[in-house]
């Protein structure tokens, strides 16, 4: 295997294994016969065409099936992944909890509805617990100092509610789901990825008390990846993303409503910027049904 053919296959990547093994070595062949002599390197413009259209055909494999179940099944994933990220920096001093966190995002991922329920419940619970300075399974009360990454006491920038709206949503998308006795697809291990961007990031989104800045990784992390459910709405012409990017925005809105007091034009802001592509995810569907339409 030649080195141009090493690249090109690491852009195919981008693609759907499924897609990867019908036409990958076409489309690699094609690729190589097309290719300048002598290139190590694919152009960018080939580069970028490959990646967008990996990404065209994931959007287009994900919205099999209706469309309600996947954009729930997101949503929860979100907010697991999301909940889990408080508890990472906290790994050391709370490691059953940590561990119990990270069973409920594998179980979300791999659409084991039945096993996550119990999971998130028994979570939710005790963040609720350590919030209200309640005794749960274990004698562990606030404040609880992070080992890493962290550079704030567990729920300290927030109340119950920041702690408990993640867990309470998940729980009841999860419940939802499971109401159907449908199983629901496998999620990519990818969701994984964006841990260490939000894990030192506080359910209320950092310190409104004291006036910390907020980590600018999780930021971008939101903002980009409501960037992409945008596209894939306008691509797809489905609301699967819109219902996921609400239940995210509605986690993140009860953390913002729990410390109005705090809140800056800064924090206003940035809630406002996060309700605009949530609701860009809804009206950019509909409003390619209608041009298609006319």
């Amino acid at each position: 295997m030649t080195v141009l053919e090493r690249r090109y296959r690491r852009l195919l990547l981008a693609y759907p294994r499924g897609y990867r093994s019908a036409y990958g070595d076409e489309l690699i062949g094609l690729l190589l016969d097309t290719a300048e002599p002598g290139s190590s390197l694919p152009s960018p413009k080939e580069a970028a065409g490959l990646v967008a259209g990996g990404l065209r055909a994931r959007v287009t494999q994900a919205t099999r099936g209706p469309a309600w179940v996947d954009g729930l099944h997101l949503g929860t994933t979100v907010l697991t992944v999301a909940n889990l990220a408080v508890l990472v920096p906290f790994a050391r001093s709370l490691p059953l909890w940590v561990a119990l966190s990270a069973l409920a995002v594998l179980a979300v991922l791999r659409g084991w509805v039945r096993l996550a329920l119990p999971l998130v419940l028994l979570t939710g619970l005790k963040a609720g617990a350590l919030a209200t300075a309640a005794l749960l399974l274990d004698h562990t009360l606030l404040p609880v100092l992070p080992d890493f990454l962290g550079a704030h006491a567990l729920y300290s920038t927030g109340g119950l509610f920041s702690a408990v709206a993640g867990h309470v949503l998940a729980f009841a998308g999860l419940l939802a789901l499971a109401a159907r006795q449908r199983p629901v697809r496998a999620r990519s291990w990818w969701w994984l990825a964006t841990l260490p961007a939000i894990a030192a990031a506080d359910p209320a989104w950092l310190g409104r008390a004291d006036g910390a800045s907020p980590p600018g990784t999780r930021v971008v992390a939101e903002i980009v990846l409501l960037g992409l459910a945008v596209w894939a709405g306008h691509l797809a012409r489905d609301p699967r993303w819109a219902l996921a990017s609400a239940i995210y925005l509605l986690a993140v809105s009860v953390a913002f409503a729990e410390s109005l007091p705090y809140l800056s034009r800064r924090d206003v802001a940035y809630w406002a910027l996060l309700a605009f592509l949530t609701l860009a995810t809804a009206v950019v569907p509909y409003g390619r049904r209608r041009r298609a339409l006319h």
